[in-house]
This record gives structure tokens, C-alpha cells and sequence, in this order.
């Protein structure tokens, strides 16, 4: 068997698609394309599913193209994906309904309120390890199954199919032959039994969803048929499947109960493993499917940032501060720190520990001599910081024993060394950039080499993990609470002003 393996990752803003070559996993070639945005309401953010799946094939025709590899040389795919996102098809036809609905959508705040005060938030959250909130897919599924005329009754029938990214494009790549996801996706659903691993008949019921709608959920590493010859050039076995956040855990190596990683995109996300038992958090994290082989499940409290590298694409498409993200890193170095100026990036709300739908964004300590670099170090820093009210809130839940050793970090914010020495500076403990920086791509093929006998077990994987660069904390303790406490006091103003 060919050690070539092929992996697709779509995300929020761009699709890619990388070649790697097993047992290793060293990088062959990549190719990337970014896909739009679309903002139809405030706080409403949806996607073109007709784009998501041509830049998707796109891509993993190119990085073929690239490396000079045919179909026939590709031992497997693995799919990564942006999660929560929802998409709902005719299945006769494959022809999506409506616009894809993004995971940073708000349109169904009210109705996440209103399934709260009716006091359902407790047995949603045993079940799932989640909160009600717009983030998940539940609710988007529910409004369109209500807005689009004849979309319940079709789907009682049986003739619509719902899945999130990774199911929509396994449908498409395999000519609507399968419809299945795996656990690391229906997890985030709002949906899914974490502990009995199953669809929830009694939150199907709660969210109005027919059950005829929903995907077979099957192991990461598994079989997920073949794609369509004509597609690629010949069939293709598709053997991973996982959540981006989960993909990138994997890809980090991050294996052992307490093992931390951060990936930092359009929206920046904490998984910390917790071994075969989820942990409830009190501290408003989630508990969530870290991944599932064999059958066997592992867990991980998570915490989400919902706006980070989006930040700086603020900085450049709304404010024309800097032409290239790259630039930010270079303009915040030039600002004097001893000037605190504070970004609440609330663009789209809050997310852990606050959970606040309706913040907004708000900037604190504005004086006369503020201009463009300090905005630039605003915007980075509220990244490191929200990471350390993630990293709090994961001690209080484990206690305080339970010390992070070392945070890993990967996604494209992590290759600005100034963004990654305040991020160490911000939380006071050792941050780990390794050399393969495309851990998302990396974990989705490691699960379909994996699955395909050509990869090592974990443990193997883990021994081969290699560091890039080790940033350490060199902020003084008393400026570090200082800088947090100020911090601290922003998002308390933003949430006053909010409620």
C-alpha cells in the first residue's frame, strides 16, 4: 500500500489540502483557498456550500497536482472541519437548501434565552457536556427547518439530510453513497449522548429535529467509503474524520490526560485531555469528545474564543491599520506597553467562561497619543488574555494541582513569535510551537494512516512529535496581573454595558 496520504481541511475562512508521506507524516505539498463571508443580518454569518465544496476539490486536486501524485498513489483521506456549522440537502438531489450557517452565528440567541429560562440548560448539559447557546448546531438546524417553507415536512418524510462540513463533503465525495460523521462532530450538535455515544431522543424532541435527518456517527478512524472516481481520477478510501479542534489535538500529540493545546485561527480553541471519563465543568467550559477509536472514547474540556485571528483581519479590512495579517506582529512591537489599551473582541459575543451572547465589542483606555500600533498590541494581546481565562477556569475545574505544565499552539497566529512570547508572558508557563505547524491537516491524515495500517499507534505518533521553538514567560509577575487585572476590568465593563 501506498504510504501517501491526503488531507482536507475546511475551515472558516479557507480551505487546504495537504499530501503527507507515512509512516512520518512529513509534509509533500499544500494548497489553500480562501472562501467568502457572508453577513445577511447582524450577528447572522453563513457560508456558500456550493463554494465550500469547489475550493474543497479544488485543493485536493492541486496538492496533488503540486506533488506530482495520482489518485491511484493516495493510500487514504482524512477530513477535518470547521464544527457546529450546519448545512441541510435534499438527498435525492445533494442540492443544499440554504446557505451554510456558520458556528459564529447569533440568529437564534433569543431562542437559546428562552430554552434556558424554561430551564432545560441542566439536562442539555449532562447529556452533552455543553451549554445552549447559538455556538451549536441545534438551534441553527431548528430555524431552518422552521424558515424554509416545506423544509419539516420534507424531512419527516426522510427526504432531507442534516450534517455539519464534514458530513456535507463525505456525502459529496462519495456521491451521496454515504451519510455519516463521527463522534468528535456529533458532539458539538448539542445532540449527541457523549457517555452513551448516541443521538438523544429527548433532545431531538426538545429541538423539533426528525431523527431521519441525522448522519450514522462512526469512529474517527474508520471506513467512509470511497470517492467518486471521476472526482479525483480514480476511488479513493476516506478512513478519518474529526472536528478541527480535535484534529489539531491529535495532530499535537496530545495523548495524556492534563496535555494542553491552543489553536489559534479566525476563532482560537483550548482542549485539555481528561482521559476516558468527561469532567463536569463548573466553570462553564464544555466537555466534549476529544476522539474515538475502536470504540473507546476519550474526553477534553475546551474552551472557545470565538474571535482571535479575526482580530487582525479587523485590523486590516476594517480599519486599514496593516495590508497583511503578518504585519500586526511588526506594528504592535512598535507600541510603548507601559500604554494599556484594551480590545474586547465581543464581535459576535463571548464565549467561555462568560457566554454572553449579546456583548460587543469595546475598547477601553483611549488617550489623545493612541494610534495604529496600539491598537495592533490591543488586538493580540486579547487573544493571550482570553487564553488564560481559559487556562483559569481549567485549573478551578481540576483544582489546583492540576498545574499546566506547558501549552502547545499551532494555526496561523502561532507563527507570529511576538503574539506567542505574550501569550507565554500572559499566562506564565512555557508555550510549544512544533515544527509541523498544519497539526489540523496532520491529524485528519494521521487518523486515515491510522485506519489504514500505515501509521504507528499513538504512543509511536506522540515519540515523534518534534518542537519548533519554546517561548518562555520573561514578563515581571507584578506587570503580568497588573496588565490581566486591566484585562479583567474591560470585560467587566463590556458585559455591564451589554446586560
Amino acid at each position: 500500500m501506498s504510504g501517501i496520504l491526503l488531507a482536507l481541511d475546511q475551515g472558516t475562512t479557507s480551505t487546504r489540502a495537504m499530501l503527507f508521506r507515512a509512516p512520518g507524516l512529513a509534509p509533500l505539498a499544500m494548497a489553500q483557498q480562501e472562501i467568502g463571508q457572508h453577513y445577511p443580518a447582524p450577528g447572522w454569518v453563513e457560508h456558500d456550500p456550493e463554494e465550500i465544496w469547489q475550493s474543497s476539490l479544488a485543493t485536493l486536486r492541486q496538492a496533488m497536482a503540486k506533488a506530482g501524485v495520482a489518485a491511484g498513489e493516495v493510500a487514504a483521506i482524512g477530513i477535518a472541519n470547521q464544527r457546529e456549522t450546519v448545512l441541510l440537502w435534499e438527498r435525492a438531489t445533494g442540492r443544499p437548501l440554504h446557505r451554510a450557517i456558520v458556528w459564529q452565528d447569533r440568529r437564534t440567541a433569543a431562542r437559546c434565552a428562552a430554552l434556558r429560562q424554561a430551564g432545560h440548560g441542566a439536562a442539555v448539559e449532562r447529556s452533552t457536556g455543553l451549554l445552549i447557546d447559538p455556538y451549536f448546531s441545534a438551534t441553527k438546524l431548528s430555524w431552518l427547518l422552521e424558515e424554509i417553507p416545506g423544509a419539516r415536512a420534507a424531512a419527516a418524510r426522510g427526504d432531507l439530510a442534516f450534517g455539519t462540513v464534514d458530513c456535507f463533503l463525505l456525502w459529496r465525495l462519495t456521491g451521496g453513497r454515504v451519510h455519516a460523521t463521527d463522534a468528535t462532530n456529533a458532539a458539538r450538535t448539542l445532540l449527541f449522548d457523549i457517555e452513551a455515544g448516541r443521538w438523544d431522543p429527548e433532545l431531538l424532541a426538545l429541538f423539533g429535529i426528525p431523527a431521519a435527518l441525522l448522519p450514522e456517527v462512526r469512529d474517527c478512524a474508520a471506513e467512509f467509503g470511497h470517492t467518486e472516481p471521476g472526482l479525483l481520477g480514480a476511488a479513493i478510501p476516506i478512513r478519518g474524520m474529526a472536528g478541527d479542534q480535535q484534529a489539531a489535538s491529535i495532530g499535537q500529540a496530545c495523548f495524556r490526560p492534563g496535555m494542553v493545546k491552543a489553536t489559534y485561527g479566525t476563532g482560537a480553541f483550548a482542549l485539555m485531555n481528561t482521559g476516558t471519563r468527561p469532567v463536569r465543568s463548573r466553570n462553564r467550559l464544555l466537555s466534549t469528545i476529544a476522539w474515538q477509536w475502536r470504540g473507546q472514547r476519550s474526553y477534553a474540556l475546551e474552551g472557545a474564543i470565538f474571535i482571535a485571528g479575526a482580530a487582525v483581519q479587523w485590523l486590516r479590512d476594517g480599519l486599514g491599520l496593516i495590508r497583511a495579517a503578518a504585519e500586526s506582529s511588526t506594528l504592535a512591537a512598535r507600541s510603548d506597553p507601559a500604554k494599556r489599551l484594551y480590545l474586547v473582541p465581543a464581535f459576535v459575543g463571548l464565549g467561555v467562561p462568560h457566554w454572553d451572547a449579546e456583548a460587543r465589542g469595546a475598547i477601553f483606555g483611549l488617550t489623545r497619543d493612541s494610534g495604529p500600533a496600539d491598537f495592533a498590541r490591543a488586538a493580540l494581546e486579547s487573544v493571550a488574555f482570553q487564553t488564560r481565562d481559559l487556562l483559569e477556569a481549567m485549573r478551578r475545574d481540576l483544582g489546583e494541582a492540576a498545574a499546566i505544565e506547558v501549552l502547545r499552539v499551532d494555526g496561523g497566529m502561532a507563527a507570529s513569535d511576538w503574539t506567542m512570547q505574550a501569550l507565554a508572558d500572559a499566562l506564565a508557563c512555557p508555550v510549544d510551537r512544533p515544527v509541523v505547524a498544519e497539526t489540523t491537516a496532520l491529524g485528519a491524515a494521521y487518523l486515515a494512516g491510522l485506519q489504514s495500517g500505515l501509521c504507528p499507534e499513538p504512543e509511536g505518533f506522540a515519540a515523534a512529535w518534534a518542537l519548533d521553538r519554546r517561548f518562555t514567560p520573561a514578563q515581571p509577575g507584578a506587570e503580568r496581573e497588573a496588565a490581566y487585572a486591566g484585562w479583567c476590568d474591560a470585560v467587566r465593563r463590556t458585559l455591564s454595558h451589554a446586560s
